[in-house]
């Protein structure tokens, strides 16, 4: 592992993961950190060239920041955990949990997507747009620089099967927002493709967490909180 995660801690009890999406950091999930410490010891994590993490020098990929995130739990001693991922940070998790099931409890999957074809085609056409514009300007700006290594992964990434999702063991929640930039079609194809799987739609966009913790809160929280 050529770097050290940084990250939030709060609470006792069961590990919580928590994985933010694309040019985030963990403090998107300030409106989620207190209430889940109330029940479970949180670690809010910021991945690889993201908030305060550094870039180092590996692959900017799902299939590194997944084993980015085996080294951190390995590194803090979590044996196992309840994971949340948003967006990209839902990915990771997808990704974790196919290729290191012995060490999800239980999976929270937010806006995440198999395919860049996931996203909703207007959304996805301006992603490619910038994208393409920040190769443009990738040799005259280190700031391009990191803006295409960013968008690069929405436009190429990931790529996720079926039968990928079906290896995975965890009893699982797949939330998205009615108004998500995620299709519906395709959250759903998710929720049908994981063995242990129940899907949960929350009025809201993309952001849903973010703009209505309550509602958004209470679903993980009895999710997890069930027997």
């Amino acid at each position: 592992m050529d770097i050290r995660h940084y990250y939030v801690e709060k609470g006792e009890g069961t590990p919580l993961i928590l994985l933010h999406g694309n040019g985030e950091s963990s403090d998107y999930f300030v409106g989620q950190i207190d209430d889940f410490a109330l029940h479970y010891h949180v670690y809010a994590v910021d991945t690889r060239g993201h908030g305060r993490t550094p870039r180092g020098k590996a692959p900017f990929t799902f299939r590194q920041f997944s084993e980015d995130l085996l080294a951190f739990m390995d590194r803090v001693g979590i044996e196992k955990a309840h994971i949340l991922g948003f967006s990209d940070g839902g990915n990771i998790a997808l990704r974790f949990a196919i290729r290191h099931p012995e060490r999800v409890d239980r999976l929270i999957v937010d806006g995440a997507n198999l395919t860049p074809q996931g996203i909703k085609r207007g959304t996805l056409r301006l992603i490619q747009l910038h994208y393409w514009l920040a190769q443009k300007l990738a040799p005259l700006s280190s700031a391009q620089r990191r803006r295409c290594e960013l968008l690069g992964i929405m436009v190429h990434e990931p790529n996720m099967t079926m039968a990928e999702l079906s290896r995975i063991e965890a009893k699982t929640l797949v939330i998205a927002g009615t108004e998500d930039l995620i299709k519906e079609s395709h959250t759903r194809r998710i929720a049908w493709g994981i063995p242990h799987a129940r899907l949960c739609i929350l009025p809201g966009d993309h952001a849903v967490a973010a703009k209505h913790p309550s509602a958004f809160n209470r679903a993980v929280l009895d999710f997890l909180e069930e027997k």
